[in-house]
């Protein structure tokens, strides 16, 4: 097949598959039943027919993220200028370690993480391009470790003082893999309780940190959850930053998910104030801003820190222009280019438009809260933080029901809803970070919950 034969047939395909349409959320089928259909020991060489046989069922039976029913995730179908550039760097088929095998990708990546400093306002910092926030929230943790402990990438940490790192109790996951991966150990990882709202208890940190210290220890890094996975609570950025400068630690803030709130100077205020003072930040805009998946960024107040960092051993072969080559003080060696579909996305939105989007996430968020509020079927777990609901569906036994819900709403392919525990209640988590959903679209989902309960216990 031609190359204009192949990408004709790429269209076509696309075309057919009858994206960003919405009619039906997933053709659900078991892994043995998909297994046995896609035939995947089935010989192709040479076979463009079988391969597009592939092509057509991995799309069929694929959620469509874009469906008003997809609330799995902290993300949904992608912004068209953002698949654009996905599109164009896959036939580029570049690596952004360099100024000259990326010049533009370079250019523009510079000026986005420009843009995102001005906003959080590091005035004199640094950032970088990152796979997500699980690897950025190590890079953090990485500086912040060399910064205590001047030699620990020479020598290690096999004679030093015991490191410690602090993080809320419900901080994501990442944080424990950053503390193995870098030798910190997760024993040494040390979980904050949260209060009632679900922030990091300021009064027990400060008692965790002075136990660190007299025993000996360096509490060297603070991890602030900028809207947590399940709750979305926000650590308090100010009260953090009195402890800091009284105990001189390093200061994160993972804004993964509630980050996207800087691009409002109203829910900046109210989520984020202070974030000028933190360390460093770090944000997905693959999540509540629709950017293609991945698309992350780092921030460091501070210049420089990443190259005395992230920047080891002889590679001169590859990297020899220290400022434009960016790959030089990336922990990866190939980069991929997530440059163009991030700058294509801000151009063609704007921080206006974002900030609209994520105002009207907001709004939506407290209109779902008011109706399960007011519904006798449903009930609120917790009270919302911010973007998350945490509610279940009123019944005996709720934990044993509200599974056997998820699933019945997933194999009549209704809905794709996400679970999560919260004091060993079974909850719903539902997240509004869809640009195709409305009022009238979130009603209708939280109906179709509602109907799929009330006739799970009619025959119960």
């Amino acid at each position: 097949m031609q190359d204009h034969e192949l990408l004709e047939k790429i269209a076509q395909t696309l075309q057919n598959a009858d994206l960003k349409t919405g009619k039906r959320l997933i053709k659900h089928k078991s892994a043995a039943q998909l297994g046995e259909i896609l035939e995947l020991e089935k010989p192709s060489e040479q076979d463009w027919d079988q391969l597009f046989v592939w092509t057509q069922q991995y799309l069929d039976y694929s959620p469509d993220t874009n469906h008003s029913g997809f609330a799995n995730r902290m993300w949904t179908g992608a912004n068209m200028p953002s698949i654009l550039g996905e599109i164009i760097a896959a036939f580029s088929n570049t690596s952004s370690c360099t100024f000259e095998s990326a010049p533009v990708a370079t250019l523009m990546e510079n000026y986005m993480l420009g843009q995102m400093l001005d906003i959080v306002g590091f005035k004199n910092g640094e950032g970088q391009m990152t796979t997500g926030s699980s690897n950025a929230n190590m890079i953090a943790m990485m500086v912040a470790r060399n910064q205590a402990l001047k030699n620990a990438k020479q020598q290690g940490l096999f004679s030093s003082q015991p490191l410690r790192a602090f993080v809320s109790c419900d901080a994501h996951y990442s944080l424990d893999k950053a503390a193995n991966i870098l030798g910190i150990g997760t024993d040494n990882l040390i979980k904050v309780p949260t209060d009632n709202n679900g922030e990091m208890d300021i009064l027990a940190l400060e008692k965790a940190i002075q136990n660190t210290q007299n025993s000996g220890g360096i509490a060297f890094f603070v991890c602030a959850t900028l809207g947590t996975t399940v709750r979305g609570a926000y650590d308090n950025i100010e009260k953090l930053i009195q402890l800091k400068n009284k105990h001189n630690f390093w200061l994160h803030g993972d804004g993964a998910w509630g980050g996207a709130a800087i691009m409002s100077a109203t829910l900046k205020g109210k989520f984020l104030s202070a974030i000028e003072q933190l360390d460093s930040f770090t944000m997905d805009f693959h999540k509540m801003l629709g950017s293609n998946l991945m698309c992350n960024f780092l921030l460091l107040k501070q210049q420089n820190l990443l190259s005395c960092t992230c920047a080891d051993g002889d590679n001169s072969y590859i990297f020899r222009d220290k400022i434009a080559d960016s790959g030089a003080n990336s922990l990866q060696c190939g980069r991929r280019v997530d440059s163009l579909k991030w700058f294509l996305d801000w151009k063609f939105y704007g921080r206006q438009g974002f900030a609209d989007r994520v105002e009207g996430y907001y709004k939506l968020v407290k209109f779902a809260e008011n109706f399960i509020i007011a519904n006798d079927e449903l009930e609120m777990v917790v009270e919302r933080s911010s973007f998350n609901l945490c509610f279940r569906f009123k019944a005996p036994n709720a934990n044993v029901f509200n599974q056997k819900l998820r699933c019945k709403l997933l194999q009549s392919e209704q809905a794709l809803f996400a679970l999560a525990y919260i004091q060993k209640k079974l909850v719903f988590r539902l997240l509004v970070c869809n640009i195709n959903l409305d009022k009238v679209k979130l009603t209708e989902l939280l109906n179709r919950l509602i109907k799929t309960g009330k006739a799970l216990q009619n025959n119960a």
